[in-house]
């Protein structure tokens, strides 16, 4: 996808955080890091993936994240960005919380010379990765829906431990 925000169309900067998804950088790093003009910005609309290429303890192949929070915004065009044409979006949401397609991004990724933990991936490289998916959606689905409930029951439970003061 190279949809850019030519007509302005969103002024919220994104950035992708391995923990916290696509979210707005002014929340996350505190101010804006991107251009005041984000014209020559991907514009990443509801439910599209995005690839950070940038590694991190967390994330040692990058993260690709699904925009969930918000209707749309604007991210650089050092990420990748994809929308989904066939399958179900929840199952990949969980696919790309899995290492399973960590192998097909090393066999591709270079660490570039001067961009410390900033793989070096094109995007056609990326797009011809190979997917391990159920070929039934509604098996998709289905895996999708209980790993969500898995994470919200996780959540639940943190949140049952966490000391009050």
């Amino acid at each position: 996808m190279t949809r850019k925000n030519e007509e302005g169309a969103s002024d919220l900067p994104l950035t992708i955080s391995a923990q916290h998804g696509l979210v707005d950088q002014r929340d996350f790093f505190g101010s804006q890091v991107a251009s005041r003009d984000m014209r020559g910005y991907y514009l990443l609309e509801k439910g599209e993936f995005a690839y950070n290429k940038s590694t991190s303890g967390d994330s040692p192949w990058g993260a690709v994240k699904r925009l969930a929070r918000y209707e749309k915004g604007c991210l650089s065009t050092l990420y990748i960005c994809f929308g989904l044409d066939v399958g179900d979006p929840s199952f990949l949401v969980t696919y790309y919380e899995t290492n399973r397609w960590h192998k097909g991004i090393r066999l591709i990724a270079a660490e570039g010379a001067r961009n410390h933990g900033l793989l070096n991936i094109a995007p056609r490289d990326f797009f011809e990765t190979e997917l391990t998916l159920p070929g039934e959606i509604e098996e998709q689905s289905r895996i999708g829906a209980l790993f969500a409930r898995l994470d919200s029951l996780i959540a639940l439970h943190q949140r049952e431990r966490l000391p009050t003061k």
